[in-house]
């Protein structure tokens, strides 16, 4: 299977550093073009930190389909043609290249997660792994979570409420001249909001033993 990217997340560059004891690093992007938005390719938020519960892990979170109010959000489902990618850069030269990457496929009411391993081609194209997945059922709105383990690695697929936190009327305030700071503790503009997200922890082993940069893609079937 082969897929094309569609959309490319993060707007920065994120670096990891796997030995350390806390790192908690995020990226957000809520608006894209017209056919994107709002679709199981439109990816809002990436996070990457040391799982809190195993130091020895970390966990990566994708979210998509941002701004869904809880009207319907019941009725959001990831897209079956659409590969979730976590791209990792664990060269010593940094050059922004992946060097291994995780990949999510959705099938039937449950998620797949392929690697970390190498990929089979870097860049724009993406070949889905031939490594036994770990996977789960999809959680539906308003379930208990439904975790799936395999071989060390966890995940999670389902709606949860947005995490990214944005005052985005005083930050238009601060941009128009009315404004010169943020407000402590500000207006949330995401608050009843949700997404779909995807959390994948994976055992820090399986990432090399170099400091990481990671970004992540959705890659539309061909």
């Amino acid at each position: 299977m082969r897929l094309k990217l569609n959309l490319k997340s993060l707007g920065l560059a994120l670096v990891v550093f796997v030995a350390c004891a806390a790192s908690y690093l995020i990226a957000a992007d809520h608006i894209d073009a017209p056919a994107v938005t709002g679709t199981g390719s439109d990816i809002t938020d990436v996070y990457a930190f040391q799982s809190p519960a195993n130091s020895s892990n970390m966990v990566f979170v994708v979210n998509v389909q941002g701004l869904l109010a809880p009207s319907a959000t019941a009725a959001a489902s990831f897209d079956e043609e659409v590969m979730i990618e976590v791209n990792i850069d664990n060269s010593s030269t940094k050059d922004n290249m992946e060097d291994l990457v995780i990949q999510a496929t959705f099938d039937n009411g449950k998620v797949k997660v392929f690697g970390p391993e190498a990929p089979a081609q870097k860049g724009l194209m993406s070949t889905l792994l031939k490594s036994t997945p770990a996977e789960a059922t999809v959680t539906s709105y308003g379930a208990n979570p439904v975790i799936g383990e395999s071989n060390g690695i966890k995940v999670f697929a389902g709606p949860r409420d947005d995490p990214f936190f944005f005052d985005l009327n005083q930050f238009k305030a601060i941009i128009g001249g009315t404004a010169t700071s943020f407000n402590n503790p500000g207006a949330d503009a995401f608050a009843g909001t949700n997404v779909l997200a995807l959390v994948i922890e994976v055992p820090k082993s399986m990432l090399g033993s170099d400091a990481i940069n990671i970004w992540a893609t959705s890659n539309r079937k061909m």
